[in-house]
């Protein structure tokens, strides 16, 4: 496990996409374990993400950010102006994700992920419906639900998201 001290939070660039993109599949695997079916969360691909971040690194709007502990990229935050699709946006900034390795729980990486990404500032975020160590998380941060929910085809089940907002 990494110690505080030896974290750092510095903007992605697009030589992180494949480091981004393999913490985002195991921490998928982490987290919803209880939510999302064995086998989809096991067929998750590693290049196929990796391709997909490269591209929103390059977008100008969005915010990339990684936690790095002695080399290694252990979480990663992107923020943007909202994406589209998902309803209303009640805020001018979204917290679009937030992802850290489970051995990195408690380090003080994702504050520092959720620091760096949107601050104090007014933002909103989705999270998954039954995922209480998240939606503790973000409560310490002053983000409460507003009531929206929607659900999000993930895999063959999906699951339902809830809206915080501060």
């Amino acid at each position: 496990m990494g110690t505080p001290h030896a974290l750092t939070v510095r903007t992605a660039d697009v030589q992180d996409a494949d480091a981004i993109a393999a913490v985002h599949v195991q921490a998928w695997r982490e987290a919803y374990a209880h939510l999302l079916p064995a086998e989809f969360l096991a067929a998750l691909d590693v290049g196929a993400r990796a391709a997909r971040w490269r591209g929103i690194i390059a977008e100008p709007a969005v915010d990339v950010l990684v936690a790095v502990v002695e080399g290694s990229v252990v979480g990663w935050a992107s923020a943007g102006p909202g994406r589209s699709g998902r309803g209303d946006t009640p805020r001018d900034r979204e917290l679009e994700g937030i992802y850290v390795l489970a051995a990195q729980h408690g380090t003080g990486a994702g504050q520092r992920l959720l620091d760096a990404a949107v601050g104090s500032a007014p933002a909103y975020l989705w999270v998954a419906e039954g995922n209480p160590r998240a939606e503790a998380f973000y409560r310490r941060n002053g983000f409460r639900r507003d009531g929206a929910v929607q659900h999000e085809q993930i895999g063959p089940t999906g699951l339902d998201a809830v809206r915080m907002v501060r």
